[in-house]
Protein backbone atom coordinates (compact mmCIF):
# COMPACT_ATOMS: atom_id res chain seq x y z
CA UNK A 1 0.00 0.00 0.00
CA UNK A 2 1.26 3.26 -1.14
CA UNK A 3 0.91 6.33 1.09
CA UNK A 4 0.55 9.57 0.10
CA UNK A 5 2.37 12.28 1.34
CA UNK A 6 2.60 15.95 1.96
CA UNK A 7 6.19 17.78 2.09
CA UNK A 8 5.76 20.92 4.66
CA UNK A 9 7.80 24.00 5.18
CA UNK A 10 8.75 24.02 0.72
CA UNK A 11 10.68 27.54 0.74
CA UNK A 12 13.02 26.48 -2.10
CA UNK A 13 12.67 25.58 -5.77
CA UNK A 14 15.04 22.94 -5.22
CA UNK A 15 13.35 21.57 -2.58
CA UNK A 16 9.98 21.54 -4.59
CA UNK A 17 11.21 19.98 -7.82
CA UNK A 18 12.45 17.28 -5.07
CA UNK A 19 9.20 16.65 -3.92
CA UNK A 20 7.14 17.05 -7.62
CA UNK A 21 9.91 14.95 -9.45
CA UNK A 22 9.37 12.36 -6.43
CA UNK A 23 5.85 11.75 -6.32
CA UNK A 24 4.52 14.02 -3.35
CA UNK A 25 0.92 14.37 -3.53
CA UNK A 26 0.81 17.76 -1.27
CA UNK A 27 3.69 20.76 -0.91
CA UNK A 28 3.05 22.98 2.01
CA UNK A 29 3.45 26.35 2.32
CA UNK A 30 4.01 28.51 5.69
CA UNK A 31 2.32 31.80 6.04
CA UNK A 32 3.51 32.36 10.12
CA UNK A 33 6.10 34.40 9.86
CA UNK A 34 8.37 32.88 13.25
CA UNK A 35 8.37 29.90 11.42
CA UNK A 36 11.89 29.17 9.77
CA UNK A 37 10.01 28.25 6.90
CA UNK A 38 8.13 31.12 6.58
CA UNK A 39 7.44 32.62 2.88
CA UNK A 40 5.44 35.12 1.90
CA UNK A 41 2.40 35.38 -0.31
CA UNK A 42 4.52 36.50 -3.09
CA UNK A 43 7.49 34.29 -2.61
CA UNK A 44 4.76 30.99 -2.53
CA UNK A 45 2.96 32.51 -5.71
CA UNK A 46 6.44 32.41 -7.82
CA UNK A 47 7.50 29.39 -6.48
CA UNK A 48 4.75 27.24 -7.21
CA UNK A 49 3.76 28.79 -10.35
CA UNK A 50 3.03 26.07 -13.06
CA UNK A 51 2.56 23.65 -10.52
CA UNK A 52 1.11 20.57 -12.38
CA UNK A 53 -1.76 18.82 -11.39
CA UNK A 54 -0.37 16.00 -9.70
CA UNK A 55 1.14 17.89 -6.46
CA UNK A 56 -1.53 20.25 -4.67
CA UNK A 57 -0.46 23.70 -3.20
CA UNK A 58 -1.43 23.33 0.44
CA UNK A 59 -1.61 27.56 2.75
CA UNK A 60 -0.64 26.85 6.26
CA UNK A 61 -2.08 29.36 8.27
CA UNK A 62 -2.69 29.68 11.99
CA UNK A 63 -5.54 31.10 13.15
CA UNK A 64 -5.35 34.05 10.15
CA UNK A 65 -7.17 37.26 9.97
CA UNK A 66 -9.39 37.64 7.13
CA UNK A 67 -6.67 40.01 4.80
CA UNK A 68 -4.32 37.37 4.95
CA UNK A 69 -6.92 34.43 3.77
CA UNK A 70 -8.02 36.53 0.98
CA UNK A 71 -4.41 37.34 -0.18
CA UNK A 72 -3.27 34.08 0.10
CA UNK A 73 -6.91 32.97 -2.00
CA UNK A 74 -6.28 35.31 -4.64
CA UNK A 75 -2.78 35.25 -5.38
CA UNK A 76 -1.83 31.62 -4.40
CA UNK A 77 -5.12 29.84 -5.16
CA UNK A 78 -3.83 27.04 -2.98
CA UNK A 79 -6.00 23.61 -3.53
CA UNK A 80 -6.08 23.02 0.22
CA UNK A 81 -6.06 25.58 3.95
CA UNK A 82 -4.41 23.99 6.94
CA UNK A 83 -5.75 25.50 9.85
CA UNK A 84 -2.89 24.91 12.34
CA UNK A 85 -3.98 27.28 15.31
CA UNK A 86 -6.83 27.17 17.29
CA UNK A 87 -9.70 27.90 15.07
CA UNK A 88 -13.04 27.08 16.14
CA UNK A 89 -15.30 24.82 14.89
CA UNK A 90 -17.70 28.23 13.41
CA UNK A 91 -14.45 29.98 12.25
CA UNK A 92 -13.62 26.73 10.32
CA UNK A 93 -17.22 26.61 8.57
CA UNK A 94 -16.64 30.38 8.09
CA UNK A 95 -13.65 30.15 6.60
CA UNK A 96 -14.15 26.96 4.28
CA UNK A 97 -17.56 28.92 3.40
CA UNK A 98 -16.63 32.31 2.38
CA UNK A 99 -13.23 31.28 0.38
CA UNK A 100 -14.42 27.97 -1.04
CA UNK A 101 -11.26 26.67 -0.34
CA UNK A 102 -11.49 22.95 1.09
CA UNK A 103 -9.79 23.12 4.50
CA UNK A 104 -7.77 20.93 6.50
CA UNK A 105 -8.32 21.11 10.33
CA UNK A 106 -4.94 20.13 12.79
CA UNK A 107 -5.97 18.11 15.76
CA UNK A 108 -2.95 18.87 17.97
CA UNK A 109 -2.54 15.08 20.10
CA UNK A 110 -0.69 14.62 23.50
CA UNK A 111 -3.48 12.15 25.05
CA UNK A 112 -6.85 10.48 24.25
CA UNK A 113 -8.94 13.54 25.23
CA UNK A 114 -7.14 15.79 22.50
CA UNK A 115 -9.28 14.02 20.21
CA UNK A 116 -12.46 14.12 21.44
CA UNK A 117 -12.75 17.80 19.52
CA UNK A 118 -12.80 15.43 16.28
CA UNK A 119 -16.23 15.16 15.92
CA UNK A 120 -17.08 18.89 16.06
CA UNK A 121 -14.78 19.53 13.62
CA UNK A 122 -15.74 16.60 11.05
CA UNK A 123 -18.57 18.14 10.01
CA UNK A 124 -17.02 21.56 8.48
CA UNK A 125 -13.32 20.49 7.24
CA UNK A 126 -12.80 18.15 4.41
CA UNK A 127 -9.58 16.67 6.21
CA UNK A 128 -7.90 16.28 9.21
CA UNK A 129 -4.45 16.34 10.47
CA UNK A 130 -3.06 14.78 13.73
CA UNK A 131 0.06 16.46 14.95
CA UNK A 132 1.91 16.15 17.97
CA UNK A 133 1.06 19.01 20.40
CA UNK A 134 3.93 21.00 21.39
CA UNK A 135 5.22 19.83 24.68
CA UNK A 136 5.19 22.40 27.50
CA UNK A 137 9.27 21.88 27.79
CA UNK A 138 10.11 23.80 24.77
CA UNK A 139 10.54 27.45 25.05
CA UNK A 140 8.65 29.27 22.35
CA UNK A 141 7.60 26.46 20.33
CA UNK A 142 5.81 26.30 16.89
CA UNK A 143 2.92 25.69 16.37
CA UNK A 144 3.88 22.58 14.24
CA UNK A 145 7.26 21.28 12.81
CA UNK A 146 8.72 20.82 16.48
CA UNK A 147 10.50 17.34 15.52
CA UNK A 148 8.31 15.76 17.99
CA UNK A 149 5.95 12.84 17.80
CA UNK A 150 2.77 11.81 20.05
CA UNK A 151 1.81 8.43 20.62
CA UNK A 152 0.74 6.84 17.41
CA UNK A 153 -0.99 4.36 19.17
CA UNK A 154 -3.88 6.96 20.25
CA UNK A 155 -4.78 6.12 16.59
CA UNK A 156 -4.48 2.47 16.20
CA UNK A 157 -7.99 1.21 15.12
CA UNK A 158 -9.41 4.39 15.14
CA UNK A 159 -11.71 5.67 11.58
CA UNK A 160 -12.59 8.63 10.84
CA UNK A 161 -15.57 10.46 8.58
CA UNK A 162 -12.89 12.67 6.50
CA UNK A 163 -9.58 11.96 5.05
CA UNK A 164 -6.97 12.42 7.41
CA UNK A 165 -3.23 12.29 7.83
CA UNK A 166 -0.54 12.04 10.56
CA UNK A 167 2.32 14.24 11.29
CA UNK A 168 4.73 15.22 14.27
CA UNK A 169 8.24 13.73 14.07
CA UNK A 170 8.21 11.89 11.23
CA UNK A 171 11.16 10.65 9.68
CA UNK A 172 13.06 8.02 7.22
CA UNK A 173 13.95 5.74 10.32
CA UNK A 174 9.80 6.13 12.41
CA UNK A 175 7.87 6.38 8.89
CA UNK A 176 7.35 2.90 8.74
CA UNK A 177 6.62 2.11 12.33
CA UNK A 178 4.37 5.37 12.57
CA UNK A 179 2.06 3.91 9.64
CA UNK A 180 2.24 0.28 10.44
CA UNK A 181 0.83 1.43 14.16
CA UNK A 182 -2.09 4.36 13.26
CA UNK A 183 -2.89 2.57 9.32
CA UNK A 184 -2.30 6.30 8.19
CA UNK A 185 -3.21 6.99 4.22
CA UNK A 186 -0.87 10.30 4.31
CA UNK A 187 1.95 11.64 6.17
CA UNK A 188 3.30 15.36 6.52
CA UNK A 189 7.02 15.67 6.98
CA UNK A 190 8.82 18.96 7.47
CA UNK A 191 11.45 18.76 9.87
CA UNK A 192 12.40 15.01 9.35
CA UNK A 193 13.34 16.22 5.57
CA UNK A 194 15.79 18.91 6.46
CA UNK A 195 19.75 19.53 7.36
CA UNK A 196 18.46 22.09 9.98
CA UNK A 197 15.08 24.16 10.56
CA UNK A 198 14.09 25.72 7.81
CA UNK A 199 16.78 23.87 5.35
CA UNK A 200 15.23 21.25 3.41
CA UNK A 201 17.24 18.38 1.62
CA UNK A 202 16.50 17.05 -1.77
CA UNK A 203 17.87 14.24 -0.69
CA UNK A 204 16.25 13.01 2.24
CA UNK A 205 12.84 14.39 0.05
CA UNK A 206 13.80 11.84 -1.99
CA UNK A 207 14.11 8.87 0.51
CA UNK A 208 11.41 9.68 2.40
CA UNK A 209 8.65 9.92 -0.67
CA UNK A 210 10.42 6.52 -2.32
CA UNK A 211 9.56 4.69 1.05
CA UNK A 212 5.83 6.31 1.34
CA UNK A 213 5.84 4.58 -2.40
CA UNK A 214 6.87 1.34 -0.89
CA UNK A 215 4.56 1.06 1.84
Amino acid sequence: MSVDAKICGVSTPGALAAAVSSGARWVGLVFFPRSPRAVTVEQAAALTEGLGPQTQSVALLVDPEDALLEQVAERLRPDLLQLHGSETVKRVAEIRGRWGIPVMKVIKVARAEDLEPVAAFEPVADRLLFDAKPPASLANPLPGGNAVSFDWRLLAGRRWGRPWMLSGGLTLDNLREAVQITAAPAVDVSSGVEDAPGQKSPEKIREFLALCHAL
